[in-house]
């Protein structure tokens, strides 16, 4: 039942953010011909409480207008839409995959490293400003460290792990740790008092991933085929990313820092793509393609 629930859901947003407003009579033509309704209509008491179980559960209001007797979504900012979406998303995938256990020997995921374990407590730090303790083992010692202090400041997932960003409370810096990395998390039972010079957005503005304090943002640009263009048109690599098309070739520009991270994508696209400027980018890819050849060229 809940999961019917979930993709009934998932069904109202999709269907009046296509339509961007709908009267009450069009969505119950909809209705009865998806999947949910049976051939049945939508009650309005029923509607209704979609309508609240919605706004709970993902933050999406849906608005009625009474001088059109139509329906739509209410917009918010751009980083709670984008997060809502994400929400959205991950809904709309978990119910489609919940229905198809009888072909999952045709259907293949990314085994990634999971966060679930602790990703309910951290979020609970989050809101309720109480440090996270941990044990964290990196990937670039041999030992963990034990006994780690964070006063959590924001949550990030990229390359589907999450991370988490905060102050150190040992070294007073602020740090990022992987989730999947973390092991005994507790949570401090009192509260500390937030960093109000601390904004999340305006510290991730300028990255590519979850390297966040190396060096001044640039001003990027990289050529690519028109082939690859449109690779990038549908996934930008950045939300600064703009394009100027040619007659066969893209130049797309972005505002970003020049970190480890963003390397490794940019060297990831291989000849599909040129680094135009700036010329320390430009170094670093052709530094990092030459330790690279060295590798496979003979030493007798």
């Amino acid at each position: 039942m809940a999961r019917n629930l979930l993709g009934r859901y998932v069904w109202l947003i999709d269907t009046i953010r296509r339509y961007g407003s709908i009267k009450r009579g069009k969505l119950n033509e909809l209705w009865v011909i998806s999947p949910f309704s049976n051939g049945e209509p939508l009650p309005r008491r029923t509607f209704y409480n979609y309508r609240e179980a919605i706004e709970e559960l993902f933050s999406i209001s849906i608005n009625y207008d009474p001088a059109t007797y139509e329906y739509s979504i209410a917009t918010g900012d751009n980083h709670q839409e984008g997060v809502t979406d994400w929400l959205l998303n991950t809904a709309a995938m978990s119910n489609a995959l919940s229905t198809a256990s009888d072909i999952s020997e045709r259907i293949f995921l990314e085994d990634v490293p999971s966060a679930r374990l602790y990703l309910s407590q951290v979020i609970s730090a989050l809101r309720e400003h109480r440090a996270v303790h941990f044990t964290y083992r990196p990937y670039t010692r041999s030992t963990p460290s034990n006994g780690v202090i964070v006063e959590p400041y924001f949550l990030k997932i990229f390359r589907q792990r999450w991370y988490l960003t905060g102050r150190n409370v040992a070294d007073q810096k602020v740090k990022t740790y992987a989730l999947d990395r973390m092991e005994d998390v507790t949570l401090d039972d009192d509260t500390f008092e937030p960093d109000p010079t601390f904004d999340a957005e305006s510290y991730v503005r300028d990255t590519f991933g979850i390297v966040f304090s190396q060096g001044e943002a640039k001003d990027v640009a990289l050529r690519t085929d028109s082939r690859q263009a449109k690779y990038f048109r549908a996934l930008p690599l950045h939300h600064s990313q703009r394009e100027v098309v040619h007659d066969d070739y893209s130049i797309f520009y972005y505002r970003l820092r020049l970190t480890p991270d963003f390397l490794q994508e940019v060297l990831s696209l291989g000849p599909n793509v040129c680094v135009i400027a700036p010329p320390e980018l430009r170094a670093m890819v052709t530094s990092s393609l030459h330790e690279t050849l060295s590798l496979y060229e003979s030493k007798d």
